[in-house]
């Protein structure tokens, strides 16, 4: 695996660029690299599709601050109340964002542009070359979602810019790393840096809000908070020990193509312990007094009713559901029904994982969230 000095001189060499601006990134890229190398056991595939990514997000770096260099005044495009999708992962919170990424008149992070921001997307003239014809690459054994490059993509690349990214979490077994996210790092820089490419994203567009969506961003609310303060949150909810199964099953996919040494369990109670542990810091936010900037979904009423769970939210924001949204709507829950894979079986055995003794670890959660989607006075804890 390389080194920081690496990946750092390759980034410089790829663009002739040399300010990679603050130096937040570096504890991260310091720390993930020697998780990759003395934890992770790589494979071929795995060390040069990493690899590659670390180059990728720092030439990023160094392109973003180029951009501002140039033109200071995109510091000055407002970023204002987003609207975060957020909760367990596998809760419908894709099915949202593709749903919300319907309104004509909302701003999201594109698929096409959130692992390259640059350049702007305002200032390419004709068709953008970051969208790729065979709608981009397939990372696992199948395609999770419906491939549309022009879909919302989660915040995990905007965040790879700072090396700190819940997603690297998934590439491959780095425990060192994953304990000093979860529980050490300071995600404020990340967040802020996050900022910073969303202005250079919306810079030279008509001003729209702006749809976020990330299920991990339950473990870092509080970092959130600090940047985004005006946020309001959109959480979906699920049986968790569905939940479990299915995110396992996903990280045991993606995983597996980068070592020759997956281990299941390993897997399995990483999963457990991280999303018990964003559901408790999640609680923990909304009682502190963020409970009114929360709307909630449950994903059994997703799946009877999206049209009618999407109005809901937008009455909850105050604005209008129009006719062409509506109608867009519509078109994408049928055409994605038609595409949307049938659901696999997991054993729990397989991974460890044994669902009477996970279900209480969630129970204040699972008591909480059928309160919060009754549609009565939401409470905190």
């Amino acid at each position: 695996m390389a080194t920081v000095d690496d990946v750092m001189k390759a980034a410089v060499t790829q663009t002739g660029l040399d300010d990679f601006g603050d130096d937040s990134f570096r504890e991260g890229l310091a720390i993930l690299l020697s998780s990759l190398r003395d934890e992770a056991r790589l494979n071929a595939r795995g060390e040069a599709f990493l690899n590659e990514r670390m180059v990728r997000y720092l030439s990023q770096r160094l392109h973003v601050e180029d951009w501002y260099r140039r033109h200071p005044e995109i510091d000055k495009v407002p970023i204002n109340a987003p609207l975060i999708g957020l909760g367990l992962p596998r809760t419908g919170s894709t099915a949202l964002s593709l749903l919300l990424a319907q309104d004509p008149d909302v701003r999201y992070l594109r698929r096409w542009e959130s692992s390259q921001p640059c350049p702007p997307p305002s200032t390419v003239a004709g068709d953008d070359p970051r969208i790729p014809s065979d709608q981009g690459e397939i990372v696992g054994t199948r395609r999770h979602v419906p491939g549309d490059m022009h879909g919302p993509m989660e915040c995990l690349d905007l965040m790879a810019l700072d090396f700190k990214s819940h997603m690297f979490v998934s590439f491959a077994h780095i425990p060192t790393y994953t304990t000093w996210l979860l529980q050490e790092a300071d995600l404020t820089s990340t967040f802020e840096y996050q900022r910073r490419v969303m202005k250079l994203l919306q810079w030279g567009e008509p001003a729209r809000p702006w749809r976020l969506k990330c299920p991990a961003h339950v473990l870092f609310l509080d970092h959130i908070d600090k940047v985004f303060p005006d946020a309001r949150f959109v959480m979906t909810h699920r049986d968790p020990t569905d939940v479990m199964l299915s995110i396992t099953e996903l990280f045991a996919d993606i995983i597996g193509n980068f070592t020759d040494h997956i281990d299941r369990p390993a897997i399995g109670r990483l999963n457990v312990e991280q999303w018990t542990l964003g559901m408790d810091r999640a609680m923990r936010f909304r009682a502190g007094g963020a409970d009114d900037r929360f709307y909630d979904i449950d994903f059994r009423a997703m799946q009877a009713d999206p049209v009618g769970e999407v109005k809901g939210l937008y009455g909850w924001l105050g604005e209008p559901v129009g006719d062409e949204f509506e109608r867009r709507m519509h078109s994408w829950w049928t055409e994605a029904a038609a595409e949307r894979e049938p659901s696999r079986r997991v054993d729990p055995a397989a991974f460890g994982i044994d669902l009477d003794a996970v279900r209480p670890l969630f129970a204040r959660y699972t008591e909480s969230a059928g309160r919060w989607t009754d549609r009565g006075e939401s409470a905190g804890e």
